[in-house]
């Protein structure tokens, strides 16, 4: 009796085996889809930015040069200049959009009407390409010829140089980046119509005024909305780099004429962002392992806030749990 079923377990076992290896067969096979998207698109590109970045590399030839290049970086002032204003601009913007995206979607949730006419309003020029709606903010706002220093200047006010004075160019982007808010606006618009209105009912009746339902009520119920709002803004302020680069280049009059150099970060540096340095050490100066150093530190910096932005994410489930 014993070694019939010794024998029987025996001949079961190399089935199970078999049958878990065509399982992994199939898993692998389900995944390979995204194991070779994940491999060619994420993980070459990623060991061979680190490999480049120990090399001179011009694009045509490599020199190995070790930490040369990583040396470099802290050396380099247009680098940290660059830092410096993507900083700024994290600091300043993101907050900005923010509240501004939050204050919007919440007027427009309590109107009793027109409510659909605000919202395309503030929707449509996050519609607008951003190439063209650079363009025509930096004519919009020109002091010379633009509209808005002609209305101005008819109640004898003087705008100021938004895109051509350095103390105000951070300020032109911030400018445009409000008035792109759309996105921003949808999101939270979402997120404060799914507040249970039972809630601002209960508060109303226990005498709370406006403003104590919004911080005691509204805030922490959309708070991981407005979390995620926050740092998705901050990873993309970190990668600013199109709306910079055209304002510059149009209010310098810059052309691609024979001849003429463009630099990135017109007037004065003023809106040089890191991705912008980036783009001019490896496609313009061909620096490409030096482009490289710079983008490891980019990738390495959004990954943090990613991190942190998970981790947050993972606190409000728990909380909610």
């Amino acid at each position: 009796m014993a070694s019939a079923t010794l024998g029987r377990r025996g001949n079961a076992a190399p089935f199970r085996s078999r049958e878990r290896r065509r399982a992994n067969l199939r898993a692998l096979i389900y995944l390979s889809p995204w194991l070779v998207g994940f491999g060619v698109f994420f993980a070459y590109p990623l060991i061979s930015t680190v490999y480049f970045s120990f090399q001179r590399y011009d694009m045509f030839s490599l020199e190995p040069v070790g930490l040369l290049n990583w040396k470099y970086f802290f050396r380099d002032d247009a680098a940290w200049t660059s830092i410096k204003n993507t900083l700024w601009l994290v600091v300043v913007m993101v907050p900005l959009r923010v509240v501004f995206g939050l204050g919007v979607a919440q007027l427009i949730t309590k109107l009793k009407a027109g409510a659909g006419v605000f919202r395309t309003i503030f929707y449509l020029p996050s519609l607008v390409p951003v190439v063209a709606g650079t363009l025509g903010f930096v004519f919009l706002l020109n002091p010379g010829t633009g509209p808005l220093q002609a209305i101005l200047g008819a109640v004898g006010v003087q705008s100021p140089d938004w895109f051509g004075d350095p103390a105000w160019s951070k300020w032109g982007l911030t400018l445009l980046a409000l008035w792109s808010i759309g996105d921003l606006m949808v999101i939270f618009m979402a997120a404060l119509l799914d507040v249970p209105k039972q809630l601002y009912e209960a508060a109303a009746l226990d005498g709370a005024s406006a403003w104590q339902q919004f911080t005691r009520i509204t805030l922490p119920v959309i708070r991981p909305v407005v979390m995620f709002a926050a740092v998705t803004g901050v990873i993309q302020t970190l990668q600013y780099f199109t709306q910079a680069m055209v304002a510059a280049r149009v209010a310098s009059g810059a052309t691609d004429s024979a001849g003429s150099v463009f630099t990135p970060g017109y007037p004065d540096g003023s809106t040089l962002t890191f991705p912008e340095w980036l783009f001019q050490e490896g496609f313009r100066d061909f620096a490409m392992g030096y482009a490289c150093v710079l983008a490891l530190i980019l990738f390495a910096v959004s990954m943090i806030f990613t991190l942190i932005l998970l981790r947050q994410f993972r606190g409000f489930a728990e909380e909610d749990a």
